[in-house]
């Protein structure tokens, strides 16, 4: 992550709402377990036939994970392993690469115990496959005066193994100084190479020694497997040592294996995220301000942030992901079939604890939210809504904690580490007023993915065209033109209007089933006059700010039809980390209702909006 800090801190503290009424379901859920005993249950599920790039089907809201890749729909706990898997085969194939299931390994491990109370023991794990090997060596802390367990194990993404004390990552201490629970190093450099520049060659790191076919960095040609897909295998061959070594005939290691717990921040949050995700036999995942790549959704980051101002797919550390990742960036992120959403949703029915911090706008923290607000909807459709939690708050610096999350944390910790019967029903969030519904709205009502409503907050918009039965023909190397245009109706005085930021983005669906999205950008700057107690539409039909040559469907440049159009002003970028130093509409009459349309025109014809009143109050 890349820290920008806030002044706003204390003043969004006071906004944080915490409230218990969308988590409706109590500790009890008879027939669905906690924890797994193997790493994948539904590892017996092909993958799904996913269509070439070309043919993904553009999806502008948060996709339903409860719709089989054959357009059926279940809801079902029983049918949700499969759809598990189903995610978890599109985040491979499409964002981080194939996490190997390392059947073909061979792994051994042992545990030597500490000497004195106040060191740690260690714990050695060697995998090895087609003649190289890998070896973790993690530190590994028992708690002492608390029984001889076995005891419930906190594995900590970290760097280095550190030679004494207990290792929360940045977890509060406060939580676990009086449980007794023991703690384990995975040291991700020992499987692959946190760099600090991208792109950097991988080509001797541990994993891609065992596994040279995924290759990244600057291998020959593109990765095969991001980091991601090679640490949270690291984390997984660690709980086959940590399995291995319980069972031991001198000194086993006393740890639980049916109560682990993973957690890790900031890149490392990601980690934490993608192995509890990727593991079933992790029974609670805590991943904090985790930003771009981890809880939030990546499509709704690129709708409603200016570009580069969060982590998006534009904007990421592409050794971390696998090489089809790129194809991805700008508007065809809309033809991700699977968001982090349901990277998140994949740890269910465990538990998952994620959190947030406002005053690093490069977390994405809106989207974080959304993502969350999606996430709690799968859970509570589950029947396990008390099993997911978030807590995006501000005031601190990027992975610190304020006292007041550490009753939350205590809580997660408590039921699914420890086993008591405490309320984790935890929703913490400055957000009372987003509009996040809007996303998933459309889950279970229409087979087609589409906004109910428009993005309309404090000047910034993201508005749809729909042009329902007014077809409009885009054909191959042709321009097309787009346009917008203000409007005061009533009495006022004379004004002016301009808009910022601003792109029409036009999605269309090809006559041989491909899609693209062409992007047609509108020039900044431009300020419109609107006369005294005029109502009429400035500029006048038939203005056109931007233009753009459409690229054409296929290898026979046939013709596409325009299925939606969206005008984006999202304002203007500060830079990295930064919120919006504008809004995207601007106006120097704000007492009277400012609206907006836009148009769409190819082969002399002409698509247009309904009237939007732009919403500077919010």
């Amino acid at each position: 992550m890349k820290p920008i800090t806030s002044a706003m801190s204390s003043l969004l503290l006071l906004l944080f709402v915490a409230t218990a009424s969308a988590q409706k379901k109590a500790f009890e859920d008879p027939g669905i377990p906690l924890v797994y005993n193997v790493e994948n249950t539904g590892a017996h599920y092909h993958a799904p036939v996913f269509p070439d790039f070309d043919h993904l089907p553009i999806l502008r809201p948060l996709p339903d994970p409860f719709r089989f890749m054959d357009g059926w729909r279940d809801t079902s706990f029983q049918s949700w392993e499969r759809h598990r898997n189903e995610i978890k085969a599109a985040i491979e194939k499409y964002e981080i690469g194939p996490k190997p299931d390392c059947s073909d390994c061979t792994i051994t491990a042992s545990y030597v115990p500490p000497a004195t109370s106040s060191a740690k023991g260690t714990l050695t794990v060697i995998v090895t496959r087609k003649g190289k090997s890998l070896t973790l060596t993690s530190g590994v802390y028992i708690p002492s005066g608390m029984g001889s367990g076995p005891f419930p194990a906190l594995i900590a993404m970290t760097f280095f193994a550190s030679a004494s004390g207990p290792n929360y990552g940045f977890l509060p201490a406060s939580v676990f100084s009086s449980r007794p629970v023991a703690t384990v190093d995975f040291v991700h450099n020992q499987v692959a190479a946190y760099s600090f520049s991208s792109p950097s060659d991988h080509t001797k790191d541990p994993f891609y020694q065992l596994y040279p076919e995924l290759c990244a960095g600057t291998c020959t040609g593109t990765s095969n497997s991001g980091e991601y897909a090679a640490w949270a295998w690291g984390v997984s061959r660690l709980i086959d040592g940590m399995e291995i070594a319980s069972h031991q005939a001198v000194n086993p290691l006393p740890v639980d294996m049916s109560h682990l717990a993973v957690t890790g921040c900031s890149y490392a949050g990601k980690m934490a995220l993608f192995a509890g995700a990727f593991d079933e036999r992790i029974a609670l995942t805590i991943a904090q301000e985790n930003g771009g790549g981890g809880a939030p959704a990546w499509r709704v980051s690129r709708e409603i942030e200016p570009q580069g101002s969060v982590e998006d797919v534009d904007d990421t550390d592409y050794d971390w992901f696998a090489g089809t990742m790129k194809q991805f960036a700008g508007d065809n992120v809309y033809k991700l079939p699977a968001d982090h959403h349901e990277l998140m949703a994949m740890i269910a029915p465990r538990a998952l604890l994620e959190t947030g911090n406002t005053d690093y706008y490069w977390l994405s923290n809106r989207s974080n939210y959304i993502s969350a607000r999606a996430t709690q909807r799968i859970y509570n459709m589950l029947g396990i809504g008390d099993r997911f939690g978030f807590y995006i708050d501000g005031g601190h610096v990027h992975c610190g904690t304020l006292p007041a999350e550490a009753p939350s944390i205590a809580a997660f910790v408590d039921r699914f580490m420890l086993g008591k019967a405490v309320s984790t029903s935890v929703e913490v969030n400055p957000f009372p007023t987003l509009d996040y519904s809007r996303w998933t709205w459309w889950w279970g009502r229409s087979p087609l993915a589409y906004f109910p409503d428009n993005w309309n907050t404090g000047g910034s918009v993201v508005m749809s065209l729909h042009p329902g039965w007014d077809l409009l023909w885009i054909n191959s190397e042709n321009p097309v033109q787009a346009g917008y245009q203000f409007s005061i109706p009533g009495e006022h005085p004379a004004a002016t209007a301009s808009l910022t930021g601003g792109n029409v983005q036009m999605d269309v669906l090809c006559l041989d089933g491909s899609s693209y999205t062409l992007t047609v950008p509108l020039p900044a700057g431009q300020s419109w006059s609107i006369p005294a107690n005029s109502s009429e539409w400035v500029p006048g039909k038939g203005v056109y700010q931007g233009s753009a040559t459409a690229p054409g469907c296929g290898n026979m440049g046939l013709p596409g039809i325009l299925v939606d159009a969206y005008l984006s002003a999202l304002g203007t970028s500060a830079g990295v980390g930064n919120p919006p130093s504008a809004p995207g509409f601007t106006t120097s009459d704000t007492a009277d209702p400012l609206r907006v349309r836009f148009s769409c025109s190819a082969n002399g014809d002409t698509v247009q909006s309904r009237p939007l009143t732009v919403n500077f109050q919010q």
